[in-house]
């Protein structure tokens, strides 16, 4: 019945609401006359390219940064022709900096000597590291003499240079008080942090040492058991203060319950009291949390905490005692307020009061229009009336999203759906601009690579992205990080991770995400410079969500930084990273599998760690189950295995993936939620479903962590797609 509405019906407005999608092309002639267009600031659905070069010209045309990512073997015929090239400039600094470095791994301390000699005139932009490496030099020849004085000058010529602290510990190897100095001065650095574990190694009872360790290396998990070591045996010497840092790293480590303790003991502040109370909650200590939530809005009635806390409170209480906290909420935490009024209107539902449960919704929608809350209750509203058949209604429900919050979770979503039902009410020509608008507004989502599928870019769908065979080409160079000093620059593109870590952590000091907790007080520009750092030393769980963190960022000033950042190609590479190509292209071929797709899953999966292990037992890169993995070595002839190696466990994995897909006949939407759910839960429900509309199937996937899972995937291919294949850009951007 819905598709007999006039779209003239549509253009009504009801209950304050504007039916019908202005946003799209059929209706942008009225949407201009009634002052829409320009409200809604929409675009005329042309994509500028999301790539531009950031490397400098001088980086572009290197002959040295090319070769960073590859093996010392490989690379060294090559940097002893530059070095032996006179007049090269930085190129030759360069190479005879990084083949001395590869010598020196290689125990070759007089070779190392003969190409440091002088460079630090040269290639004053490392100067203290060479110092350094030049010590390290004269150690491996055995002149600890002439060690310790190179390290002495590097100390007394290098003042200000973050890598005085590494030299300090060596110094401090054979003179304790320059330990003590590096303790005190470098607090931050990773070599002082390392050297401090090893006077405790066997000696833990020195507690100053423990407790140095808790407040400037908290984020670490080496320090977790240190912690715990402090607490058991030490609780009586401990002032608030430290009690203070003990239970933020416990709140940094997910520890919650040993947090609530150690808070307890901390300075009474409104946080401490809420993580008490959340503490206690999320350890399923119910009755507990209850009376501490009560206690912090007793005590602190108007800290923004105090808020959040009401609405836990309300989650733990009946119905008719939530009532009153909600209230409170509502009047007095503005912030807090539209989350209040759904969780006040399902509980009046509770208690069988439907008129005041639809007053609450109202206000919600009448109030905070814009809020999360708003949002999500007119999607509840909007699959309500798809669901129906009320495809206009839900039309008229889904489109605000859009238009109230385009940076909204939702959004995309929204906006796709929005094109679909159009669909169903034969709007051919509004659908394929809805399409475009995600395509244009959202180019990252799941749902832009739907848009860009059902547009008919040569991207795939769900049941021909499996064959596609996209030209891939990864990057060679390095970009140079946005953030840091000169210094940790240079060490960072000449692929000297660990040095730069540590030149990068003591530089920051406690303003990293190592050691901030809450308290994080990075740029923009900082903080995906730290990511860049964790994923280039394959700590990419943690490197990635830095990067993804950054969309929460809400002043004016970050938005534009990160706006900035998006623009930069090494700003994709680095979120969507292409670890362990050779074995990815080499596994995926044998399968004849989308390496795109391979790769996209094991980002996934595990987020390129290659010893993960999930709580229902899966392993490695692929979450291989073991009697998975078993049954697949048996199936394909495999012989011994490890599922723990990279190489082993991709041949598993993509061998069961191949098989997913047969079992479906090359649909690559059931064989990724085959992956994750297993193939009889997804069997019955093709049964309970069919797959008339694949985008609807994937809707109505019982498990939420399925669904999530096959949208997550896909939006990942669809991400390595445009990031790392040339024609997908030129297409998306023509």
């Amino acid at each position: 019945m819905a598709k007999s509405r006039t779209w003239q019906a549509l253009l009504t407005i009801s209950s304050g609401v504007v039916v019908g999608l202005v946003l799209l092309g059929g209706s942008i002639l009225w949407a201009q006359q009634q002052g829409w267009f320009t409200t809604l600031g929409l675009p005329r659905f042309s994509l500028p390219s999301p790539f531009k070069s950031a490397q400098k010209p001088l980086d572009e045309q290197s002959e040295v940064l090319p070769l960073v990512s590859q093996s010392v073997e490989d690379r060294r015929p090559a940097l002893e022709r530059l070095v032996s090239q006179a007049g090269h400039g930085i190129e030759q600094y360069r190479a005879r900096y990084l083949l001395a470095i590869d010598l020196l791994t290689e125990l070759e301390g007089g070779r190392a000597l003969r190409l440091l000699d002088g460079l630090e005139t040269d290639y004053p932009v490392l100067a203290p590291a060479i110092l350094l490496k030049r010590s390290r030099g004269y150690a491996l020849t055995n002149n600890p003499e002439q060690a310790t004085a190179t390290l002495k000058a590097l100390v007394e010529q290098y003042p200000d240079s973050v890598i005085v602290g590494e030299a300090l510990v060596k110094l401090g190897e054979t003179e304790p008080a320059d330990w003590e100095r590096a303790i005190a001065e470098y607090p931050y650095h990773p070599a002082v942090h390392q050297m401090v574990r090893d006077r405790l190694d066997g000696q833990l009872q020195q507690p100053e040492l423990l407790l140095f360790l808790v407040r400037y290396d908290s984020g670490s998990a080496e320090t977790d058991p240190l912690r715990d070591y402090l607490v058991e045996n030490y609780a009586d010497q401990l002032t608030p203060t430290d009690w203070q840092a003990i239970a933020d790293g416990y709140w940094q480590a997910w520890r919650y319950g040993n947090a609530a303790s150690a808070y307890r003991r901390a300075p009474r502040t409104a946080q401490n009291l809420y993580r008490i109370a959340r503490g206690q909650d999320i350890s399923g200590q119910s009755s507990e949390a209850k009376i501490s939530y009560q206690n912090l809005a007793n005590t602190f009635g108007d800290a923004e905490d105090t808020g959040q806390g009401l609405l836990h409170l309300a989650r733990l209480s009946s119905a008719e005692d939530a009532i009153p906290h909600l209230n409170q909420v509502i009047r007095q935490f503005p912030e807090h307020a539209p989350t209040a009024l759904v969780n006040k209107a399902d509980r009046l539902e509770e208690l069988r009061r439907g008129n005041a449960a639809g007053q609450a919704r109202q206000a919600l929608l009448d109030r905070y229009p814009n809020s999360d809350a708003a949002l999500r209750y007119r999607w509840q509203q909007a699959q309500a009336k798809a669901e129906a058949g009320n495809y206009g209604d839900a039309w008229k429900w889904a489109y605000p999203i859009a238009l109230n919050d385009p940076k909204h979770l939702l959004a995309p979503k929204a906006a796709f759906w929005v094109g679909k039902w159009a669909n169903e009410l034969g709007r051919t020509d509004d659908a394929n601009d809805a399409y475009r608008y995600v395509l244009t507004q959202y180019p990252e989502s799941y749902y832009a690579w739907r848009s860009a599928s059902l547009l008919g870019l040569d991207v795939g769908s769900f049941t021909t992205v499996r064959a596609l065979s996209p030209r891939i080409t990864l990057p060679t160079v390095r970009p140079l990080p946005p953030a840091g000093s000169a210094l940790f620059q240079e060490l960072y593109q000449l692929g000297q991770d660990h040095d730069a870590q540590m030149v990068w952590y003591g530089e920051m000091g406690d303003r990293t995400t190592l050691h901030y907790g809450d308290q994080a007080d990075l740029t923009v520009n900082e903080q995906f410079t730290e990511g860049m750092i964790k994923v280039a030393l394959g700590d990419y769980i943690r490197g990635i969500t830095d990067i993804w963190s950054l969309k929460e960022r809400d002043s004016p000033e970050d938005e534009a930084q990160w706006q900035a950042l998006r623009n930069e190609d090494y700003y994709w590479q680095t979120l969507f990273p292409f670890p362990f190509s050779e074995t990815v292209f080499k596994w995926s071929q044998e399968r004849q599998l989308n390496p795109l797709l391979v790769i996209a899953l094991i980002r996934q999966e595990s987020r390129f760690q290659t010893d993960i292990r999930s709580s229902a037992g899966a392993i490695g890169l692929m979450q291989v189950m073991p009697e998975t993995g078993e049954w697949v070595a048996e199936q394909s002839g495999m012989g011994d295995y490890q599922l723990i190696d990279p190489d082993d466990n991709v041949q598993l994995g993509t061998w069961f993936l191949d098989y997913t897909h047969r079992e479906y006949d090359g649909n690559s939407m059931l064989a990724i939620a085959s992956y994750n759910a297993g193939p009889g839960n997804v069997s019955q429900w093709v049964q309970r479903f069919g797959l008339n509309d694949g985008d609807q199937f994937v809707e109505e996937i019982p498990f939420g962590e399925t669904q999530g899972y096959v949208e997550s995937v896909f939006g990942n291919y669809w991400n390595y797609l445009r990031v790392y294949s040339p024609e997908i850009v030129d297409q998306i951007t023509e």
